[in-house]
């Protein structure tokens, strides 16, 4: 889930205020912006088009909503700002709903909702930490997980990847900032590089974009230590507009919430992911 982040918070707090004034719009076109880096949500296909989970449930919506939708890709780490700025109208990249990103932007309601979890080396000596094989569910500042002190024994002096500006680079450094060495990717593809290489011990991200991470390394790659799920990650992934467009916001709420109804996003989720990722 590929959600994601605090840090971009600061830079683009001022934008919101000199961003566009609120005004009525007729969408007949909207442009959505996708990383185009972030299978199997999304990716770029050999001929440059984006293809994936969100760029299909992207046509299905913009079906729905009754608009014309132009895919655009863009960095992960600047899209916030950029949809503050106006140039593009929505950002469809497993981007989670949090309280702080809600300070600067909206959101629609979800489409989906994913746990995370940490990957290693299959021969790494923190494979099948404590907890493998299970799930912990978490609360936003939660403290005192016996699972997480577990981890935090097994990772200390470890080195861990992760995305930049992501809700799981947050989750990383709160909880064992103080224990391990963090490394910052702008891809979670050069995160895994390192990862199948042997320069960084764990790597932590959403756990069904991991699954496609491990079919990539030919099984070099696995889980380990326990999924984290709950409210932690907020709740779940949606559409991110800007806080002018409520129109818009409403528009492609009411898609979402048809897609859902109709069996869309399951199919998809079953077709892209091999699990259902409709939020609970």
């Amino acid at each position: 889930m590929k959600i994601k982040s605090l840090l971009m918070t600061a830079a683009v707090a001022l934008s919101v205020v000199a961003g566009p004034a609120a005004q009525a719009k007729d969408w007949k076109t909207v442009t959505i912006t996708l990383e185009g880096a972030y299978a199997p949500w999304n990716m770029t296909n050999a001929d440059g088009t984006l293809g994936g989970f969100e760029p299909e449930l992207a046509k299905v919506l913009c079906e729905k909503a009754g608009v014309e939708c132009k895919l655009v890709p863009s960095d992960w780490d600047g899209m916030i700002p950029a949809l503050n700025a106006g140039k593009f109208d929505i950002i469809m990249d497993a981007l989670s709903i949090t309280d702080e990103r809600k300070q600067v932007i909206d959101f629609t309601i979800p489409y989906a909702a994913t746990p995370a979890a940490f990957a290693t080396a299959k021969d790494s000596p923190v494979a099948n930490a404590a907890g493998s094989g299970a799930a912990v569910k978490m609360t936003p500042g939660q403290t005192g997980v016996k699972e997480i002190d577990a981890l935090k024994e097994a990772f200390k002096g470890k080195t861990i990847g992760i995305q930049a500006a992501t809700v799981y680079a947050k989750f990383i450094y709160d909880n064992f900032g103080d224990i391990a060495t963090i490394r910052e990717y702008k891809t979670g593809a050069d995160r895994d590089l390192d990862l199948q290489t042997g320069r960084i011990d764990l790597g932590f991200d959403d756990a069904v974009y991991f699954q496609t991470a491990f079919d990539a390394a030919n099984g070099a790659l696995v889980f380990t230590g326990p999924e984290i799920t709950g409210s932690i990650w907020g709740a779940g992934e949606g559409l991110g507009v800007r806080k002018a467009d409520t129109d818009l916001r409403d528009m492609f709420s009411k898609a979402i919430e048809s897609a859902l109804a109709d069996g869309t996003v399951k199919n998809l989720s079953m077709k892209w992911f091999k699990t259902d990722v409709s939020p609970q």
